[in-house]
């Protein structure tokens, strides 16, 4: 099975990242995506379950691919529609898209594709979306998480722990319902691919005790070595390890979340204007567009050229990762063994095989069918196409009556 987890360093050197994006603009994209299956899937009304592996094949697919190259919202929604087969809570395709509608941008929605056979046609707009672009993403998302679709999640460690911690039943239900919050918006981070499940569970039940000034001292199954609760389920878990946990959710809290999010793929950074003299940017948007000041042209960096965009032709979709760009390897056709110089060749799909013929290798079946290999014949041998040797005493020596009234004809053989 892949090692899905990965540590800060590796998270340091994405394929994004690689590819000259920001590390504040990659997390705000991948917040962004998580926030869309999360919001798409409750709308839907699919499982919390369905929703994390959603969220957790979407981490994962941006640490092979670059946000440049597949854009989130795309992706964010072939990862739900993938997340509820495996977790048998399927969706439709196109009612997928269609809810996604409420969440996008015009310009966002319409990067889904335009297919008339497959057009979903909306009373508000003339705008036809196909589900062309999430079908194939999905072939690409298979092949890049190597089709290991079983995910566990930390809700089910956060129930499990929760009965065996002991004190106040009011105290440890409100702990229990925040760390379930708290679960729910590390989504949205990376820890999915820095720890196990279980480790972010600990990590947020503990943070969940301090918020709420509640310190568990009894629990199920104590001993005498065991100093911590969670000493129990797993061992050596610092606290400095939890911390460590606690403080990327908390960061998350302290990063504002845009209503508009960007297109992808992303823009260059632009760096802020300066500020001088009395003029200084306004602490609000205008009421109105019309009171809104226009805005300067946009310069390009020094020696960069404005790239153009060619409308005529045609979008192509992004082309599948290296390995599923390679030929499919043929299969390997069995070949049965020689048989003894004795014995002529048998087809294994119309008789069996005889006494003295070896049987074929363990786990092959007696009877194959399609194209077979069969090994050049020993000299003075029948060849493998002709039928083989007729049985003794077959076809019978039979001649077929003459009718009644008609005279029998003898044929003899003149000889000179």
């Amino acid at each position: 099975m892949p090692n899905w987890y990965y540590s800060k360093k590796s998270l340091r050197k994405t394929p994004s990242l690689l590819d000259n994006i920001l590390a504040e603009k990659e997390q705000r994209y991948r917040r962004e995506g998580a926030r869309f299956i999360i919001n798409v899937g409750t709308k839907m009304g699919l499982r919390y379950d369905t929703i994390a592996t959603g969220v957790v094949y979407f981490h994962r697919f941006y640490m092979f691919h670059s946000f440049r190259t597949f854009p989130r919202f795309i992706t964010a929604s072939c990862c739900l529609f993938l997340a509820g087969k495996v977790e048998e809570t399927p969706k439709k395709c196109k009612d997928i898209i269609k809810t996604a509608r409420a969440f996008l941008t015009e310009k966002q929605y319409m990067s889904f594709g335009e297919d008339p056979k497959e057009a979903i046609r909306y009373t508000g707009g003339e705008a036809h979306q196909s589900t062309e672009e999430v079908m194939t993403m999905e072939r690409i998302l298979l092949q890049t998480i190597k089709f290991d679709l079983q995910v566990s999640h930390p809700y089910g460690f956060l129930l499990k722990y929760a009965k065996c911690l002991k004190g106040d039943k009011a105290k440890l239900q409100k702990m229990v319902q925040m760390a379930w919050t708290f679960i729910n918006d590390s989504l949205c981070t990376t820890l999915c691919l820095q720890w196990e499940p279980e480790i972010v569970a600990i990590a947020l039940i503990y943070l969940s005790g301090k918020l709420n000034k509640f310190e568990v001292t009894d629990w199920v199954g104590r001993t005498s070595r065991h100093t911590r609760w969670w000493d129990v389920y797993v061992e050596d878990i610092s606290v400095e390890l939890l911390e460590d946990i606690c403080h990327q959710v908390l960061d998350l809290y302290s990063t504002p979340i845009p209503n508009s999010p960007r297109d992808s793929p992303p823009e260059s950074p632009v760096l802020p204007p300066k500020v001088s003299g009395k003029h200084s940017l306004p602490s609000s948007p205008p009421k109105s567009p019309a009171a809104a000041a226009p805005l300067p042209p946009k310069e390009p960096p020094a020696g960069m050229p404005i790239p153009t965009i060619d409308s005529s032709k045609p979008s192509v979709p992004p082309p599948p990762p290296p390995e599923m760009q390679e030929p499919p390897t043929p299969p390997i056709p069995y070949s049965l063994p020689p048989p003894p110089p004795s014995q002529p060749y048998y087809h294994p799909s119309t008789q069996d095989f005889p006494p003295n013929y070896p049987p074929p290798p363990a786990g092959v079946p007696p009877y194959v069918t399609g194209p077979v290999l069969y090994p050049p014949p020993p000299p003075g041998s029948m060849p493998p196409g002709m039928p083989p040797v007729a049985h003794p005493g077959y076809p019978p020596p039979m001649r077929p009556q003459a009718p009644t009234g008609v005279p029998s004809v003898r044929i003899t053989r003149v000889t000179n």
